[in-house]
């Protein structure tokens, strides 16, 4: 696609970010998050031009990875001509609580 594939977010890939943004406000300086938030929005163009620039996930068929900053990994999905993020996850937390 010329412009890219659409982006989607699904309502528990909000969920996470908005958790991780409550954390990060408590625990980070502003000159972080909006480190962060510049990082999450140069991955989702790279997805959007490219989707599949990123491994596949170990843990899922059909799922790729992307490693937004050491501690958070954006998990998505192809379908059609859209992206659809089913997870942003802080890789701090267990691996059992991964959900999609």
């Amino acid at each position: 696609m010329e412009n890219g594939f659409k982006v989607l977010w699904t309502d528990h890939a909000l969920n996470e970010l908005q958790a991780t943004f409550e954390y990060l406000e408590d625990n980070w300086t502003e000159k972080e998050i909006i480190k962060l938030v510049l990082k999450i929005e140069h991955t989702v163009e790279l997805i959007s031009k490219n989707p599949d620039m990123f491994q596949l996930s170990l843990v899922e068929n059909g799922i790729r990875q992307a490693v937004v900053m050491k501690h958070n990994t954006m998990y998505y999905r192809v379908i059609g001509e859209t992206i659809e993020v089913l997870s942003f996850f802080s890789n701090r937390q267990s691996e059992g609580k991964r959900r999609f």
